[in-house]
């Protein structure tokens, strides 16, 4: 198959592009840059969502197109560019993907929940989509985007759902976007006042201690400790590709991610015991992050099995940062 891939430097695109191309298929990655490693035997097109002509011309020939490309943010001063990007984008490379008839690939997100604050759980497809941050708004438009050119275009398309996924390696690397602020203290407070988050602040700095690393495991203000599923990256490369090779689950919305959530009170004590820092164990002047995700639809439509479950996470990033630490 030819597959074009956007986003393709980022993350996940990384890592599929690298699949795809392995596996033999003819790949072509699209972003604003190229990526650090370009995978064997795949082009590249230095390519932004805004350039319809050059869209069009990547396009061209496509059996299928992988959109993962998008802007992530929680920064309410980034409003105009994350619709710009998400949405807009979105919506040319529908248009491209239908004028040149390939299948569409669509990444979306579990914020279009927003898994944070479920009605049930597990979380499934059929929980209503009631996005609470700007960044799930942009993703719940796009699924309408894919629909209206599924209903008026004809577009082939899947939308996948990912839940929180991120590389093994990150998990205990205080400068990732993801896990620096999550798990470690420093980072979190760093991040809370970027935001203007006053409150967060006052309850995490009494337990910082100068010069001294400490991880965070955070709590609501009632208690609960925060508890998600984390998914590793090689596993959503899997579920895409899965994807692309079941054309029967065109007009679905699919979600992907681990089999199970875990406890930061069970998991920020083991980082801890595994890399010998310490830890905080903190109530947040706020409701716990506590949620957990079916991917049972995954599995039936698509055979998508995860092989990266959490513990085997930890094993590949408490190597990681032994070696990075030398």
């Amino acid at each position: 198959m030819r597959i074009v891939v956007t986003g393709a430097a980022g993350r996940l695109g990384r890592t599929l592009v690298q699949r795809l191309a392995a596996d033999g298929h003819r790949t072509t990655g699209v972003d604003l840059a190229a990526p650090r490693d370009r995978a064997a035997g795949a082009e590249h097109v230095v390519l932004g969502l805004d350039d319809r002509a050059g869209l069009a011309a990547a396009f061209d020939g496509a059996d299928a197109v992988v959109h993962l490309a998008a802007m992530m943010s929680w920064n309410p001063a980034e409003l105009t560019d994350m619709f710009r990007v998400n949405v807009l984008g979105t919506a040319h490379v529908a248009d491209a993907a239908a004028t040149a008839g390939a299948r569409l690939v669509h990444a979306s997100s579990g914020e279009v929940y927003p898994e944070i604050k479920p009605d049930y759980q597990p979380l499934d497809e059929e929980h209503p989509r009631n996005p609470a941050s700007l960044y799930g708004l942009t993703k719940k438009l796009d699924e309408d985007i894919v629909d209206f050119y599924r209903r008026t275009r004809g577009l082939r398309a899947v939308v996948l759902r990912f839940s929180h996924f991120q590389d093994a390696a990150e998990l205990l690397d205080e400068r990732g976007f993801f896990s620096g602020p999550r798990f470690f203290l420093h980072r979190r407070i760093e991040q809370q006042r970027g935001f203007g988050n006053d409150a967060m602040v006052a309850a995490l700095l009494p337990h910082a201690v100068e010069g001294e690393t400490r991880l965070l495991l955070s709590r609501g203000s009632d208690g609960t400790p925060f508890r998600m599923g984390i998914l590793d990256t090689r596993d959503l490369a899997s579920g895409v590709i899965a994807a692309i090779g079941t054309p029967e689950a065109d007009g679905e919305a699919i979600g992907i991610g681990a089999d199970d959530s875990v406890g930061f009170d069970a998991l920020v004590p083991e980082m801890a015991k595994r890399t010998g820092l310490g830890y905080a164990d903190v109530a947040l002047p706020a409701p716990a992050v506590h949620y957990t995700t079916s991917n049972r639809k995954a599995r039936d439509l698509l055979g998508f099995v995860p092989e990266w479950p959490i513990d085997r996470m930890l094993d590949e990033a408490v190597a990681a940062r032994a070696a990075r630490l030398g």
